[in-house]
């Protein structure tokens, strides 16, 4: 095989990359390249991990080598062309100190030890992958604590106003209007990179959600029934932001429980849908109660058996699902719901090492509330602040006017969904 044409014409690639046309993304701050731990950033396919990891080496001025492991051409590597790469990666560009590689996952059992062997070496290692299993599993076992996982989301709406050149600052009428007309687009379209600026989306997503079933999920995991787990991600992608029991889920897809409870973990891990799970003290019960977020609410509606028309108080809900699970630090914080029967229900629970942070409430319109309505999310708010004795109450709207409430000595911030999404007071 001629690693030297492979490795030069992936890295004639990545130097042709156009850093002006990209814009800042929340993760770079988090990739450390003085660190000795390996780099890991994961998420899903297409959204942004190799141009995230491109932009930071490009700009930081290091030399280092680079290799994309989602190549036909490295489908049945062996330990030894591995060493082989290595020897044509220093060929090409001398000493390095710092090697990049791509979707290192697609090279199946071999690649833990290869890792483990460099970081002995002494090299800084940036790795992407479109698997948390790549860390769950077998990384965590042959690493023991030597990496630094960084999750990688599609661009959030301020990344999504940055790229298409939208004021996020100015509070004037028409600067705020241009916001929210970019929110309704947002709210449609999604955040995943290479679709921002495209009309034509929907065919681009849904062969998207086909290509992760299939690649990520079967090949992987060895399923021989493609359409039982297509059929289960599409339903749970329809479901977004909607409480859901493996049981019920088991009997709608005719599947057995403990079946569907894998699919569901294959889902994660592939970082198609990620989890809240209820507010308890209780263990059982967080297993057993949680909500499933798609990843972007572009994946909502284009797949196949989609249901009918997008509702967009379940989507606003997944883009502020999606931003507190970027803002919060995963290792100590966490992200709940709370629900007590049919009494009362807060859509997020925020927990900051081990402390309530914040209730946070989710409506599309509240611009002319009914009293149901108003019930249902202040109240809310209100029962939950004296269940878990917490009183930073948000209700984030759409549509309506930002004002703040005093409910039984309670006070409720109610906020705009793109002046909370861009952190404007």
């Amino acid at each position: 095989m001629d690693f030297k044409k492979i490795l030069s014409d992936q890295r004639e690639e990545l130097d042709n990359l156009d850093l002006s046309a990209l814009v800042p993304r929340m993760e770079e701050r988090q990739i450390n390249l003085k660190s000795k731990l390996a780099q890991v950033i994961i998420g899903v396919r297409r959204s942004g991990k190799s141009t995230l990891c491109q932009k930071v080496l490009l700009e930081s001025g290091v030399k280092f080598g680079y290799v994309n492991f989602d190549d036909e051409n490295f489908i049945h590597l062996t330990p030894e062309q591995l060493n082989e790469i290595i020897e044509t990666l220093y060929r090409l560009h001398g000493p390095l100190d710092y090697l990049f590689f791509d979707e290192i996952q697609n090279i199946h059992e071999v690649w833990p030890l290869f890792i483990n062997r460099l970081l002995r070496q002494g090299k800084h290692l940036i790795i992407t992958g479109s698997n948390a299993n790549l860390l769950s599993g077998e990384l965590a076992t042959h690493l023991t604590g030597r990496y630094h996982q960084i999750e990688n989301f599609p661009f959030s709406f301020m990344e999504y106003c940055n790229l298409r050149g939208v004021d996020t600052g100015s509070h004037s009428s028409l600067s705020r209007g241009l916001r929210q007309k970019a929110l309704d687009e947002y709210l449609v379209k999604g955040g995943m990179p290479e679709i921002v600026n495209e009309t034509e989306y929907a065919s681009y997503i849904k062969g998207l959600v086909a290509s992760i079933v299939t690649k990520d999920i079967c090949k992987r995991h060895h399923i021989r029934n493609v359409e039982a787990i297509r059929q289960l991600a599409n339903l749970v992608l329809d479901l977004s932001g909607q409480e859901i029991q493996t049981s019920e889920l088991a009997r709608k897809v005719e599947m057995s429980q403990p079946t569907v409870a894998n699919y569901l973990q294959y889902l994660k891990e592939a970082y198609l849908i990620r989890e809240v799970p209820i507010f308890s003290y209780k263990n059982l019960d967080r297993q057993k109660l949680r909500k499933y977020y798609a990843i972007d609410v572009a994946f909502m509606s284009n797949h196949d058996y989609a249901f009918g028309s997008p509702n967009f108080g379940w989507r606003l809900e997944t883009v502020v699902a999606l931003e507190l699970m970027r803002r919060i630090n995963p290792e100590s914080d966490r992200l709940f719901y709370l629900k007590k029967h049919k009494n009362f229900e807060v859509d997020f629970v925020v927990v900051k090492s081990s402390r309530i942070d914040e209730l946070i409430q989710v409506t599309y319109d509240f611009s002319n509330p009914s009293l149901k309505l108003r019930n249902r999310e202040l109240m809310g708010l209100v029962k939950g602040a004296e269940a878990v004795g917490c009183d930073n109450l948000t209700l984030i709207i759409m549509e309506g006017s930002p004002s703040v409430e005093t409910i039984q000595n309670k006070k409720i911030n109610i906020v705009k969904a793109a002046d909370w999404l861009l952190k404007l007071d």
